[in-house]
This record gives C-alpha cells, structure tokens and sequence, in this order.
C-alpha cells in the first residue's frame, strides 16, 4: 500500500513542479526550475515521513504536527486535486493551439492557477470543514415500536478516529455536544481508533465522558484492531462503557423492552450475527450496532429493526448539499449515508466525526447525530 501511495505522490507532484515553476517565473525568480524540483522533491520526501509515521499513529510533538504535518496535508490534497485537470490540460491545451496555429506549449498557467486554487480549497478542508461539526436531530420511524417507546432519543457517534490529526480535545468537544443533548441512550459504532495503541486512554477518557439515562454502548471497528483491540475494550469497560461484541442486552423504558446488540467486526471475521440477536426478547424492537453498513441486508432478514453503522464517513469528499448521491463513498459503499430501509428495517448510516487518509472534509461535515425513535 505504501509503494502505491509513493507512485501516486510521485506522480501527482510533476505538475505541481511545473505549476511552481511557472509561479517562480512570474516572481521573476532567477532559478524557477529548481525551485519547482526542490518544491517537489521535498513533497515526495516529506510523503515518506508522514505515511510511515501513522503506520501505526504514534504520538508526534504539537508543533511537528501543527506546522509540518497539517501543512504539509494541506499541499498533498492540492497535489491531488491538481492531478486531473493537469492531465486534462496537458491533452487538450496543446490540440486547440495547434488548431489556433498558434505555437503549442505546456499549459504552465492552468498547472499554477490548478495548484493555487487546489491550496484554497484543501486549506479548507483541512483547516476549517473537518474540525466544524454539526448537532443535527433526525426523526426515525420504526414499525411496531412500542408507544412507551416512541420519543427515545440516542446520540450516535461513529469513527471518532482519535489519533495525531484527531486529538483528545476533538473528541471531548463530539461528546459534550452529545450530553447537551441529554440523550436516553448513547452508542458510539466503532473506528474508535486510527491505528495502534497510543491513543486508547485518550478515547478511554472521552468514550467514557458519554452520559445518557440508559447507558453508554460501543461497538467494534475495523480500525479498533489496527493493533491490538483488547487493551481498548478493557479501557473502555474500566471507564463504565459496555462495549457489545456479538451479543445483545435488554434495556427498559417505561416498562417497554428494547433489545440492544452489536456485532463485532466484520473485516476480520469476528462478526456473528445470530450469536448477536440470540435472547431477543418475542416482540421487542432490536436496535443492532454494526460498524460496516454492508451488514444491513443480513440484519434485517434476522429481524433487526435499526441498524446503526458508521465506516464510510460519507465519503469524506463530496460534492457539497448532494453528497449523499455524489462523493467518494458512492463508489465502495451500497449504503453511504444517512438512511435507508428494507422492508420493516431502517439503516443509519453515520457520517463519521474523524478522518482517515488525509485528514481532509469537503462537503460533508462531520456530525454527532441525535436519532428520535417514532412509532411509524
């Protein structure tokens, strides 16, 4: 993965090299060529330390992070947003000057003007979009769901991602949101975690902070094993949070049961989702946690009523006000965002609060959800 990622940089930054060179030239900077190779090499290299430095993420200084590592994402996602309109440029530019009889020449200009706006916009995205969270509310209806039942609010928070982009102090400001909110229940659905060990008292402390009348409950991601999971789930348990792996609990409200239950990871096969819905009370709504949306379909032929999920973040990219329809997770996920049903299930899936990859949101925002169950 990482030689992938390196050939990708790699080729990325030729016409960020030449969008330099062409920005030198206009300083009337006497060496404009090698400042465009230096300015590139240095984002090849600087790659290198950044990608091997989360694999897994280890704890960096403040100020490497602030004024190397975020600046430096900020330049690798305008790396990638330049990449395609430079290809598209390189091959058109050319054809309609020579149809102009005009002398051709690479499209120095568009690579600088590409570049430039790229810088805007991923500053942006890394800067502001990604740390500005939303509080929305979301009507749910469920068939069958008991009346003592209907009104039952639960914060929702998926992929948290503490880490070296994400710290603590993120986490904390998701969850006092959340307690504002004064939810009956609260469920965080994995991805926890970017990667490795490090941070787990960290998202130990914040998970832990959760307040709601009916208890605190997590499920397990697919990241929350990038290392070693047990010490997170026995952290989390030391601190009050029941963490569900493939197994069910009954809470009352009013007298009404509710079957809560989750599933274990799926990208490592530690899912089972009939060990999960087994002790279901006859007749009780079942609210399942799982992480990775794709277990809806299986979920809802064994009689799950709400499943609430996380994993794709909503893509992360997207094309602002219909990302539900256009971003990057509509290429991977079937179920990306937001809500879905399936004949007497609905699917929620969370739009994510953390990052990975880069630490980049664009028309998407992160969201601690507060889901009102309705009686349908």
């Amino acid at each position: 993965m990482l030689r992938i990622l390196l050939l990708i940089t790699v080729a990325m930054h030729v016409p960020v090299a030449l969008a330099v060179v062409e920005a030198a030239r206009r300083l009337e900077i006497r060496t404009p060529w090698l400042v465009g190779v230096v300015w590139a090499t240095a984002g090849v290299t600087l790659f290198l330390g950044r990608a091997r430095a989360g694999m897994p993420d280890r704890r960096r200084h403040g100020g490497m992070v602030r004024f190397v590592d975020i600046p430096y994402f900020v330049h690798w996602c305008a790396a990638v947003w330049t990449l395609i309109p430079a290809v598209v440029e390189t091959l058109t530019v050319p054809l309609v000057e020579l149809v102009r009889g005009v002398p051709v020449r690479l499209p120095m200009g568009a690579y600088m003007w590409t570049y430039l706006s790229g810088l805007v916009v991923c500053g942006y995205g890394v800067l502001v979009r990604r740390r500005w969270f939303r509080v929305v509310e979301r009507e749910v209806r469920l068939p069958g769901l008991d009346a003592r039942l209907d009104g039952l609010r639960v914060a929702h928070l998926s992929d948290l991602h503490v880490g070296t982009m994400t710290p603590k102090s993120s986490a904390m400001a998701w969850v006092r949101a959340a307690n504002e909110r004064a939810a009956d229940l609260a469920v965080v659905t994995g991805d926890m975690v970017t990667s490795g060990t490090d941070y787990h008292e960290d998202i130990a402390e914040a998970v832990g902070a959760l307040r709601a009348k009916m208890g605190v409950f997590v499920s397990m991601g697919n990241h929350d094993y990038f290392g070693e999971g047990e010490p997170l789930v026995s952290m989390l348990r030391k601190a009050g949070v029941k963490v569900l792996r493939n197994e069910g609990q009954v809470l009352e409200r009013g007298g009404a049961p509710l079957w809560l239950a989750a599933i274990d990871d799926t990208w490592t096969r530690r899912d089972d989702l009939e060990r999960a819905m087994r002790g279901r009370p006859d007749g009780a709504t079942a609210v399942l946690l799982a992480h990775d949306p794709q277990s809806f379909d299986a979920a809802a032929d064994a009689g799950a009523d709400l499943v609430l999920s996380g994993h794709t973040h909503g893509g992360q990219i997207a094309v602002p006000f219909l990302y539900r329809r256009f971003s990057l997770a509509t290429i991977a996920h079937r179920y990306n965002v937001e809500l879905y049903r399936r004949g007497r299930s609905t699917l929620f899936v969370h739009p994510g609060l953390g990052t990975t990859g880069p630490p980049i949101r664009l028309g998407v925002a992160p969201e601690v959800t507060i889901l009102v169950l309705r009686a349908a």
